[in-house]
């Protein structure tokens, strides 16, 4: 990150801290928000100050751009080294774990994409429901084909 960018994140959590402070005296949230000079919503004030009576000023760092800045590298490190000692958990468990661990609710859409992304997905060697796939191997020449088994068809009917 730059001298520029890091400057920038800086005034931003100053105006965040600024409109809390305001909207904490009793300023409404759109004469805050003005004297701020931020452009959020209405939830937005409130879901800041909100998180700061919670968690203090640590809630108004913007840690989140997106999904991907979600699964931050320390938590991409936690979430890959617990799939891969665990490659059959669900994603609703590891989901449930970065809740607890880290405080953070991911999709399990997004984790199922991380998980694809690092190669540590719950999904490898499942065959799908009603398929033959158990039926199946393969030939010398690399070729599938059906397994023999303890069952044959029905004989031919003779007329």
């Amino acid at each position: 990150m730059g001298e520029q960018e890091e400057r920038g994140d800086e005034q931003a959590q100053a105006a965040k801290a600024s409109l809390v402070r305001l909207m904490q005296m009793g300023y409404p949230w759109q004469k805050a928000v003005t004297t701020a000079r931020l452009h959020i919503s209405r939830s937005t004030a409130y879901r800041w100050m909100q998180g700061v009576q919670s968690r203090g000023e640590a809630a108004l760092l913007d840690e989140r751009h997106g999904h991907s800045t979600k699964l931050r590298e320390d938590r991409r490190q936690w979430l890959v080294a617990t799939c891969r000692a665990n490659p059959q958990m669900p994603s609703s468990e590891v989901q449930a774990a970065l809740q607890e661990q880290f405080g953070i609710t991911v999709s399990i859409g997004h984790l199922n994409r991380v998980r694809a992304q690092f190669g540590v997905g719950n999904h490898r060697g499942r065959a799908k429901k009603n398929s033959q796939h158990h039926l199946l191997h393969r030939k010398p020449s690399g070729k599938r084909v059906l397994a023999h088994c303890c069952w044959s068809p029905l004989p031919a009917r003779q007329a």
